[in-house]
């Protein structure tokens, strides 16, 4: 009696590992397959096409491309595509030069500051400054790429630099600055410098 009851131990026991070393089988084998679907998304690559008349492809990185609201959106509401997306609003030189900066900021994050004063102009990192020392017609257009873009970090970076181009000068430096034409009233002149005292205190 004895050993038949031995005998039925040692089954129930050999049983139970079992089916933990199925258990152990399954977790191992199935649960890494959700970090690789994650990161399928991120290795995948986006066409990006810019205006006309040159209408440049370019190829970049899905984590690239989302950097972009107006992109990140765009792939959203139409999934995956093999065609280019048009970006009618963008010139093949400045889409060139936005995704060379959204590269460089991918690889290179700014850490978070909550302090971060967004009106400052002395704190454009060196690289920034090498990037936005373009032309002006460069400058304004990167302004309206970021803008259309919806890239909040590069949009404040180009005003940041017209902040700092207009900073510390009378309205007749800038006029000559931006070769703008004054169509103001002396009067309406002290009120857009009142209205723009701020500027003068960062």
């Amino acid at each position: 009696h004895t050993s038949s009851h031995t005998s039925s131990h040692t089954h129930l026991h050999t049983h139970t590992t079992n089916t933990h070393n199925k258990h152990t089988y399954l977790t191992s084998h199935t649960y890494p397959i959700m970090p690789d679907q994650g990161n399928d998304d991120q290795q995948k690559t986006v066409k990006l096409q810019s205006a006309e008349p040159d209408e440049r492809v370019f190829e970049v990185p899905r984590a690239i491309a989302d950097m972009s609201v107006t992109i990140r959106h765009m792939l959203i509401d139409v999934g995956e595509m093999d065609h280019p997306i048009p970006l009618s609003n963008v010139s093949g030189k400045i889409l060139e030069k936005v995704i060379k900066y959204c590269e460089y900021h991918h690889e290179n994050p700014e850490p978070a500051d909550d302090k971060k004063d967004e009106k400052k102009t002395d704190d454009i990192s060196p690289w920034d400054e090498t990037f936005c020392n373009v032309d002006q017609a460069t400058l304004f257009e990167l302004i309206l790429a970021a803008n259309y873009l919806d890239i909040k970090s590069l949009l404040d970076l180009t005003c940041k630099t017209v902040a700092k181009m207009i900073k510390g000068k009378t309205p007749e430096q800038i006029r000559k600055t931006f070769n703008i034409k004054n169509d103001f009233t002396p009067e309406e002149e002290q009120q857009v410098k009142k209205e723009n005292a701020w500027c003068e205190e960062h």
